[in-house]
């Protein structure tokens, strides 16, 4: 990722009216469900500040009132009349449209429904989409959504005027059919973590206790089921909390009846001082996640300065860092709990490097910048004709 922005102090003030900046393909804002959102509060408040106007659309499921704004940010409420996925995709294609009539540039936020990019090649107004991960290699996908999925990241080279990667691998896997000058790589953020108050572990029965964390949506994908058996082979003199909601699919029940008493599962939880105490004071973050790029949790946990068990791929690899312990299968992470847990253990260079590949290169202050850098090189009023074809980025990289 580039940290040299563009002159886009010179680009605000040469303007008469304050760019306009609309933000799709997310649940809205305020935060309230995922990385997406988080990701689209910062930048919407960043920009704000920064002069410009910023539209998020937001999908509202229930009759409202809605808010036009909030705190400086316009919000475009969408209640779609279908539900569940193709509500989402009714209310991306009525954002979309909405979009086109009062956007200098558009940021799209996953490729889920790229198609509708067409409509902004149309109206010539340039549009810039987050790739977000593979997702049509996910395992929880049928094989008809995984096909959409399949479709519509091949369609974004058509449909966008420019792709952001959030990580070098996804950066690469999209240049298998789309020019390398097209694609700009800016990783997810997260802020530095030193300390939080550990009331809230009281009520997780955790006070006084040692604890590892597994932060994450509990499906196979995501390696659940090899932790809790690795964990449990042996008695650690620590809990893993298993954050995430469990349903009764044969998978979770396989997950609870592996799990020893040191496994607790409270459940998926979004409280903010409860993640935070989490985070805070853990021994040791668990990650599990095989598919996709910059993953948030993992970003997260590096903001913290938590040591890092991860599953061994490239993904996880490049986010973490070389000093961080990596697991293939069942017996590699047993065998690293067994190490990292032990009552002796020095986890203290582990979380010095987190904190340090943190500040190198997952900061919002860095991330939002270069957001803006390339969103300002994208300006329709700055680049008459854009979307006649690709431009360099400002922040390629």
């Amino acid at each position: 990722m580039s940290t040299t922005p563009p002159a886009t102090t010179a680009v605000m003030s040469s303007r008469a009216t304050p760019p306009r900046l609309a933000i799709l393909g997310t649940r809205g804002i305020p935060a309230a469900h995922g990385g997406f959102e988080t990701f689209a509060e910062r930048l919407a408040l960043h920009l704000t500040a920064q002069g410009w106007h910023v539209d998020v659309a937001c999908q509202a499921d229930d009759p409202g009132p809605h808010p036009p704004a909030w705190n400086g940010v316009s919000l475009t409420h969408i209640r779609p009349v279908t539900k569940g996925a193709l509500g989402t995709m009714e209310t991306d294609l009525r954002a979309t449209r909405a979009a086109l009539a009062h956007s200098d540039v558009i940021l799209t936020l996953g490729y889920n429904t790229a198609i509708f990019g067409l409509l902004a090649r149309i109206a010539r107004v340039p549009h810039l989409m987050n790739m977000d991960g593979i997702e049509w290699r996910r395992d929880k996908w049928s094989r008809p959504v995984k096909a959409w999925f399949w479709l519509n990241e091949r369609l974004a080279r058509i449909t966008t005027d420019h792709m952001i990667a959030d990580h070098p691998a996804i950066a690469a896997h999209l240049q298998r059919h789309t020019p390398a000058g097209r694609i700009t790589v800016i990783p997810y953020g997260a802020d530095a973590l030193a300390s939080a108050d550990p009331a809230p572990l009281a009520g997780l029965g955790l006070g006084g206790r040692r604890f590892a964390t597994f932060i994450a949506r509990p499906e196979p994908e995501n390696a659940l089921l090899e932790v809790v058996e690795a964990f449990s082979r042996a008695p650690r003199g620590v809990d893993l909390v298993v954050l995430g909601r469990l349903g009764d699919s044969r998978y979770h029940a396989a997950v609870r009846a592996a799990a020893s008493a040191e496994v607790r599962f409270p459940g998926a939880i979004y409280d903010p001082a409860t993640v935070r105490a989490l985070r805070a004071h853990t021994v040791l973050h668990v990650h599990g996640h095989r598919v996709g790029g910059t993953n948030p949790s993992l970003v997260e946990a590096l903001g913290a300065g938590n040591p890092i068990l991860a599953h061994d791929n490239v993904f996880n690899r490049w986010v973490a860092g070389p000093a961080m312990a990596y697991f293939a299968d069942t017996d590699q992470c047993a065998e690293a709990f067994a190490r990292l847990l032990a009552p002796h253990a020095d986890l203290a260079p582990l979380a010095a490097a987190a904190r340090a590949r943190h500040a190198e290169a997952f900061t919002w202050p860095a991330v939002l910048d270069a957001y803006e850098a390339l969103l300002a090189g994208w300006l329709k009023n700055e680049a008459p004709g854009v979307t006649d074809g690709p431009r360099p980025s400002p922040a390629a990289g």
